[in-house]
């Protein structure tokens, strides 16, 4: 009995001790580089120590709607950012829709390796990606085009890269694309943890394979979509950088341009201003951590479920 008690008293401690390395990697990497929103409240000159400069306040934060030009920009990033976001909700689905699909197939061995095809992509950079979707729609060498005009459907290329005709939608699909392997694996999990029974209690009752995954599939992972959705929402202005970087040109910058990538053209482009780029970056973690809070809450209230 005491050697139980015992047990039970050092479970804690050694839960924690499991724990701890995550929490010190979170530590590191994520909340000890919030000491750069200093940067912010001063006029930081490279290669200056950053309080031998000019303390402005809030002169950063505050110049982000000090002219119409820049107000302009700051709307048009915007737009695109919270378009983007937007059709990422909008696609979220096909998480959920391609791990139903693949628990479908009654092959293990298709299903594995449609799975690895699905999935590699997610560990494949934004260049290579894009090289393969330039080797794919380019103008002179695409085989898209030159299939299409082969065919005689078409007598010029097109130029799919350069042109901003449903940009927004083209970029979703880059990313679907590249992601939708990986994020079908939560999914995967969530189904298996569905109770057989359920589905063999369905089965005597005389219920279809699309009444089990209507009644007993889609329920049950569910749970887990919400959460997807929940942190989806709370990362709502964190659109991926890279992506944006390599796919955009002259033509469709006006369309391209997303609130990171506007940050990290501000900071470290030509003629970068840190200061400035700093304030717009924190400006906009304060409005995701908020956005994340509400949605949580309302995921509280309506669901009865929430985070935290």
């Amino acid at each position: 009995m005491k050697e139980k008690s015992l047990t039970s008293k050092r479970e804690p401690v050694r839960l924690f001790l499991m724990v701890l390395p995550c929490i010190i990697f979170v530590f590191i990497f994520s909340y000890l580089p919030l000491r750069g929103w200093l940067y912010a409240f001063y006029n930081y000159k490279p290669g200056l120590n950053l309080f031998d400069c000019e303390f402005v306040g809030f002169n950063n934060f505050t110049k982000m709607f000090a002219n119409p030009i820049m107000r302009q920009k700051l709307i048009e990033v915007l737009r695109n950012t919270l378009a983007m976001a937007g059709m990422g909700i909008l696609f979220s689905p096909t998480g959920p829709i391609f791990a139903i699909f693949l628990n479908e197939m009654r092959s293990r061995r298709y299903r594995r390796v449609l799975q690895t095809f699905t999935t590699l992509p997610h560990f494949v950079s934004w260049v290579i990606m894009y090289s393969v979707v330039f080797f794919m729609l380019s103008t002179d060498a695409g085989f898209v085009n030159n299939l299409l005009m082969s065919l005689g459907l078409i007598d010029t290329p097109i130029m799919f890269l350069m042109s901003t005709d449903n940009i927004w939608l083209k970029m979703q699909i880059y990313a679907t694309w590249k992601e939708m392997g990986w994020g079908a694996i939560i999914y995967l999990a969530a189904i298996a943890g569905i109770d057989s029974e359920l589905y063999i209690a369905a089965t005597v009752d005389g219920a279809n394979n699309f009444q089990k995954i209507w009644y007993i599939t889609i329920p049950g992972i569910l749970p887990a979509y919400f959460v997807m959705l929940i942190i989806a929402c709370g990362n709502f202005l964190n659109i991926s950088m890279e992506q944006f970087l390599v796919f955009q040109n002259a033509m469709n910058k006006e369309y391209t341009d997303v609130l990171d990538l506007y940050v990290y053209n501000t900071g470290l482009g030509r003629g970068g201003n840190i200061s400035y780029a700093t304030a717009i970056g924190m400006t906009k973690s304060i409005i995701a951590v908020l956005m994340f809070a509400f949605v949580n809450r309302l995921s509280k209230t309506v669901r009865g479920y929430s985070i935290f």
